[in-house]
């Protein structure tokens, strides 16, 4: 357990200094385990702020600086609304919605100027093919021109109230620093003398191996195997990774942690002399900063991915209906009774969920259905079975647990307790595939990993899906799924 330590008493000093910590105190509790005063590093004010995102701000600023001339002229409406769109959407993919460190209405000017003139193009083009008008072309781009230049004043005045609302600290997000090194204590350092990146230094969490002297300019709170906690007891919103002593695999089990997902985590490139070409960079003081992307899917994404999971199992049930009642007639006839085979496997977030198959043979016992590996060569398997596990029929079935929500079309494999609990403990990624619903098919299986395949290669794949998750993704894996079954390439 961890707790603050009391706030210092007497005036703190401001500017460069860094509050000057507490040593780490053990106290006995009831359980006889000790427990860990953190140094006090501040009253959290940044909770009441943490929920907000640049674009609660930019957003509706745009669109209403856009849409501005309206209020004088309905003259070409369809083509201002039009425009709107497609500059807020083009905004978007250029990156000018996210948050960065360092504000700065020059810095993004080059890229705005760039997609207003691109929205422009678009409208205008479509403008022209459908109206012969001369003097309705020439109207239409002189609104989007008027727009265009309020969506620049705009864009000012939104920096320039964000820059102000970060010097007077009423908006702030908390953050944690990995490492201990010199360039974490120099970012620390510029982060408590300069409000206006936005941020509220927290303290630092360094690996348990590193020796470290607490000096006025290095609170550490706690080691690296804390750091989830340490998330919850400061509120943070915001990691940022300095110059950590630890391997990249040890940093990648990090962003992997549940409690990361609520936080936007930074990096400070270890190149940072080289930058990079893409994007407007970014940089905190003269030391550059990136954020990583990760795609998690949760919230709006997961939403759209579970509502399209059930709009494609309800069209599949329906569309292949008799495919698999023939399918079942099949099995009938060749095995007798018990056209269906159901086993426990192993869902998101660990929870178990009964798999429902049409059933290609029948297992002897019960542990063995839950610990065989592989049936692929069983003599027990009949025509009728090689034929739906050849070509993926047996699989149908569980368009009934998508709809039911236990998995989702697209997806790691499910796979039997027995197996989970074994591969977790010999390969750490494996774990990680559970941060999402199991699939029918996946990235893994269409990607050649099927039957006897290195596990750790499968746990790869799976996870490289979770993080890079998009429906387009989705997309390609079901046509890819669908050419595997069209050839016959099952198991």
């Amino acid at each position: 357990m961890v707790q603050f330590g009391a706030p210092p008493t007497g005036r703190q000093e401001t500017g460069d200094a860094v509050p000057r910590p507490r040593e780490p105190v053990p106290v006995e509790s009831d359980r006889d385990r000790p427990t860990v005063v953190l140094p006090y590093v501040g009253t959290p004010t940044s909770s009441r702020t943490r929920s907000l995102r640049v674009w609660m701000m930019s957003l509706p600023v745009d669109l209403l600086a856009y849409l501005a001339p309206l209020a004088y002229t309905q003259e070409s409406w369809k083509g201002v609304v039009a425009g709107a769109v497609a500059t807020v959407t083009l905004f978007a993919l250029g990156g000018l919605y996210r948050g960065r460190r360092h504000i700065s209405f020059l810095d993004e000017l080059p890229t705005l100027c760039g997609r207003l003139l691109a929205a422009a193009a678009m409208v205008a083009i479509v403008g022209a093919l459908r109206h012969d008008s001369v003097s309705a072309a020439d109207k239409l781009l002189r609104t989007i021109a008027v727009s265009a230049l309020l969506v620049i004043v705009g864009r000012l005045v939104t920096r320039q109230i964000a820059i102000l609302a970060r010097r007077r600290r009423w908006v702030e997000h908390s953050a944690i620093v990995l490492g201990g090194g010199p360039v974490a204590i120099e970012v620390a350092r510029l982060l408590r003398r300069y409000p206006e990146y936005g941020l509220r230094f927290t303290g630092f969490v360094d690996v348990a191996s590193t020796e470290h002297v607490l000096r006025d300019s290095m609170p550490l709170i706690g080691h690296l195997d804390d750091l989830e906690t340490l998330i919850r007891l400061v509120e943070c919103d915001v990691v940022l990774i300095a110059d950590i002593d630890c391997t990249d695999a040890t940093l990648l089990r990090i962003a992997r942690l549940p409690a990361m997902l609520d936080c936007d985590l930074w990096m400070v490139p270890r190149l940072r002399e080289f930058h990079s070409d893409g994007g407007i960079p970014d940089h905190i003081g003269a030391i550059p900063v990136v954020r990583v992307h990760r795609s998690s899917l949760s919230g709006p994404r997961w939403w759209v991915k579970r509502a399209s999971d059930i709009v494609a199992a309800s069209i599949a049930l329906v569309v292949l209906g008799p495919v698999m009642l023939l399918c079942a007639l099949a099995v009938l006839i060749e095995g007798g009774p018990g056209i269906f085979f159901r086993q426990q496997r192993i869902g998101r977030y660990g929870k178990p969920f009964h798999l429902v198959k049409f059933r290609s043979m029948r297992p002897s016992t019960a542990t063995e259905a839950q610990t065989t590996w592989s049936i692929a060569d069983d003599p027990r398997v009949g025509p009728v079975g090689r034929f739906l596990r050849r070509t993926s029929l047996d699989e149908l079935p569980q368009l009934w647990n998508i709809l039911r929500g236990d998995m989702t079309i697209v997806g790691p494999r499910p796979e039997r307790p027995f197996f989970v609990d074994q591969f977790s403990a010999d390969y750490p990624d494996y774990a990680m595939r559970h941060r999402v619903p199991v699939g029918l098919t996946g990235l893994a299986q269409v990607s050649g990993l099927r039957g006897d395949t290195p596990i750790s290669d499968r746990a790869r794949f799976d996870n490289y899906y979770i993080e890079n998750w998009s429906l387009w993704l989705d997309v390609k894996v079901v046509i890819r799924t669908l050419s595997e079954v069209f050839r016959a390439r099952g198991r």
